[in-house]
């Protein structure tokens, strides 16, 4: 089991995501809230079990409205995590 990460998400449809990263580094069980139903399963499918790098650059740039999308607002999510839990290790 892995502990869930919480990050607020700004300039996009979904306001959070929670996400869970096992031993490997892999994403597991990621959530958004808000946002377009379809556009978060399909998130959730296609990034779960995922190493977060990989995720990171797969994410990263994608720009939807304003500039901002819920991809792009994740891999920002995701480095955050990544920069705390480096900070910690």
């Amino acid at each position: 089991m892995c502990k869930k990460h919480t990050y607020s998400l700004t300039g996009c449809c979904s306001t959070f995501v929670h996400f869970c990263v096992d031993r490997d580094n892999r994403i597991r069980q990621l959530e958004l809230e808000g946002g377009c139903p379809g556009m978060k399963q399909a998130l959730g499918k296609l990034i779960e079990g995922r190493s977060v790098p990989v995720v990171i650059g797969l994410l990263e740039g994608i720009k939807c409205r304003k500039g901002a999308s819920c991809p792009d607002e994740i891999a920002k999510a995701l480095k955050k995590w990544q920069e705390k839990h480096n900070e910690s290790t």
